[in-house]
């Protein structure tokens, strides 16, 4: 039996994964990094110190992963307005408030998601919201969903949570949660 609902944000809730593509190269433009636009969308729902490290690494290129992030943060926040909602994904938000607790899970930053939450008028709707600043590991582990699931107050085997890239998928399923693959929504 489904209690609890927690949705992904970007690329879930609010179409904004060409607006954080934009952010993500003004930040590796200025900064003589490579990061292909292919890449950027299979890394959906990876947070973006261990993106930065990542490439870092791979690029052999000096740099502080945390300060590189920062900056994609404010990078993107013009880009924020911009955001559009992912009506069908919404519409189950809609139909489900004051029905069932439901949470925001997302790889991204409480900044950004907030922002953007706030824009569209969806932030009330949710009774809690859980950030990669807000776990130590990343999807594809479980803990963002482990932790909204807490938030909602509703163990994580009675949630049901909608994703829209393979990683966050993996990272539903580990939480123990009923996965929705919202592309085959749309």
């Amino acid at each position: 039996m489904i209690r609890g609902l927690v949705f992904d944000c970007d690329g879930t809730l609010v179409d904004t994964m060409p607006l954080h593509w934009m952010a993500w190269q003004t930040v590796c433009k200025k900064h003589g990094i490579k990061f292909e636009e292919e890449r950027f969308y299979a890394w959906g729902g990876i947070g973006s110190v261990r993106i930065f490290k990542t490439l870092l690494e791979e690029q052999g290129l000096e740099g502080n992963p945390h300060e590189l992030s920062r900056e994609k943060v404010e990078s993107f926040l013009p880009f924020a307005k911009e955001a559009k909602p992912i009506e069908p994904i919404v519409e189950i938000v809609r139909a489900n408030h004051g029905k069932l607790p439901m949470s925001v899970a997302t790889g991204g930053k409480r900044r950004n998601a907030t922002a953007v939450l706030t824009h569209l008028g969806l932030i009330d709707l949710f009774k809690g919201l859980v950030t990669s600043e807000d776990v130590e590991n990343q999807k594809p582990a479980p803990d963002i969903f482990l932790k909204a699931a807490e938030l909602i107050g509703v163990p994580p085997g009675e949630c049901r949570g909608y994703e829209d890239t393979d990683l966050g998928l993996q990272s539903v399923r580990a939480a123990g949660m009923e996965a929705v693959d919202i592309r085959t929504l749309l």
